[in-house]
């Protein structure tokens, strides 16, 4: 699921809220500002659990083919 990015309050919020130059705003990427801006990340890590539920579901062809 996507959402809409508001990059008028993103700028804002980096220029006048962070006090940061428009390279250094360029420069980072959307989960370093959202931790500049204290807002929860939008998407978790990935964990063991999770591994092993990818793995179970979408298992390695072993029958020689190249993925891609």
């Amino acid at each position: 699921m996507s959402r809409a990015v508001d990059w008028a309050a993103l700028m804002q919020a980096g220029f006048r809220g962070l006090g940061l130059r428009p390279v250094e705003f360029w420069a980072l990427t959307p989960a370093e500002l959202e931790l500049m801006l204290g807002r929860p990340s939008a998407s978790l890590p990935l964990v063991r659990t999770r591994l092993d539920e990818l793995l179970r579901d979408f298992p390695d062809n072993e029958g020689g083919a190249k993925d891609g």
